[in-house]
């Protein structure tokens, strides 16, 4: 028996690492090894290779400046760097705003932060994944300390209008802070925070998202934001976060965001790879439902919700023919549980269970994706032929009696 060619369709949980970003950070494996805090020679040069890639960063953010970026783990520790230490900072203040959709990493530091005596208030979303901005401009409060809503979702796709809402918070009350995690359009969508988003504080992203490797993200926080360092330690990142720098992942993230900015085309490829086999899907197989379905999207992502059967069973079915999809969020795989975003959505129950999310990269083929479109029909025909809630005589769902 031959083991099936593999199909990567889960990029929004992480990405293959780059020739030239690996290329890249090979030297600081080998004999650019110094420590950038060192006074001697060698270590002014790794030094000065950081400096650059934070210039590098810099400019992929829309040309900030680059003491506004701290790098750091992930994305994970730039969420929880951005909330705690915007809380500590500003201690009079004790109301959070954010959404029922984001990322563990900003809803679990909101739980925690419920449990130090803040109030959280999580705005919900419609449908099709999105929150009215009337919503949004009531739940801000005198006391609100800081809004963080994420740039796009990272199971649906679903774009919001950060760069409006932190206008309006600024306008509100310029003592709010906005923070946003922009985790899943880094590498996808442009990232301006001089233009589009010139009135967001605190941004956060991951770099094995967008062709770096794991264990290397950034965090900016414009000039005048009041934060406390989350890590505490040396003088590094300027006092922000202590701990040695990881140059070869800073370098990495670096050479990766200069990729995204050389190939930006790419992803208007992948963004018609995904439009056709969406409409390949909904033409082709009967009761099922794209989340976030006509409403602004990340152009590598395709959630679709299969009514009467079971996205694990979906799963093993694709991975048995070579493709990897998810269910959700892989940062929450795991449980059982439908996913939190899907539960506000509102998705129906004959289909909470069966939403699958394909998300692709610039590595992603148009004959991969025609193997999806091919593969995925047949999938969910013979999983609902074994369904208790599918008529197998019909092919239609069983009638209630």
């Amino acid at each position: 028996m031959t083991t099936p060619t593999l199909i990567y369709a889960d990029s929004n949980a992480t990405t293959r690492v780059a020739p030239e970003v690996v290329e890249a950070m090979q030297p600081y494996f080998g004999k650019e090894f110094f420590n950038p805090s060192s006074m001697y020679e060698p270590a002014l040069h790794v030094a000065g290779a950081v400096k650059t890639s934070r210039q590098t960063v810099a400019d992929f953010l829309g040309g900030v400046d680059p003491s506004e970026i701290i790098f750091t783990s992930c994305a994970t520790e730039s969420n929880n760097t951005a909330l705690f230490g915007v809380a500590a900072a500003n201690p009079a203040r004790k109301h959070i705003l954010t959404s029922a959709v984001e990322h563990p990493a900003v809803l679990e530091v909101c739980r925690e932060m419920e449990r130090r005596g803040y109030e959280v208030t999580q705005l919900p979303v419609d449908r099709q994944g999105q929150i009215a901005t009337a919503d949004f401009v009531r739940a801000l409060r005198p006391d609100t300390l800081l809004v963080s809503l994420m740039h796009a979702n990272n199971e649906t796709g679903v774009i919001w209008p950060v760069g409006e809402w932190a206008r309006i918070t600024k306008e509100t009350d310029a003592g709010i802070m906005f923070h946003t995690d922009a985790t899943q359009t880094a590498g996808k969508c442009p990232l301006d925070l001089t233009g589009e988003l010139a009135q967001v504080d605190l941004l956060s992203f991951s770099g094995h998202k967008m062709h770096a490797p794991k264990g290397v993200g950034a965090l900016f926080v414009r000039r005048g934001t009041p934060m406390r360092p989350f890590l505490l330690g040396g003088h590094q990142e300027s006092g922000r976060r202590g701990g040695t720098e990881n140059v070869p992942y800073i370098v990495g993230l670096a050479r990766a965001c200069r990729l995204s900015k050389e190939h930006a085309e790419d992803m208007q490829r992948v963004a018609r790879l995904r439009d056709g086999l969406e409409k390949k899907l909904v033409e082709t197989v009967s009761h099922v439902e794209v989340n976030g379905q006509g409403v602004l999207r990340t152009p590598n992502t395709l959630n679709l919700a299969c009514h009467f059967i079971e996205g694990e069973s979906i799963l093993y079915e694709l991975i048995s023919r070579g493709i990897c999809a998810s269910t959700g969020s892989a940062c929450s795989s795991g449980s059982l549980e439908p996913s939190h975003v899907l539960r506000a959505l509102g998705v129906p129950f004959t289909a909470m269970h069966g939403s699958i999310r394909l998300s692709f990269s610039a590595y992603t083929t148009e004959e991969e994706v025609r193997v999806i479109a091919d593969v995925f029909p047949q999938v969910v025909s013979n999983l609902r032929m074994m369904s208790p809630y599918w008529d197998q005589k019909k092919n239609q769902p069983r009638e209630e009696t």
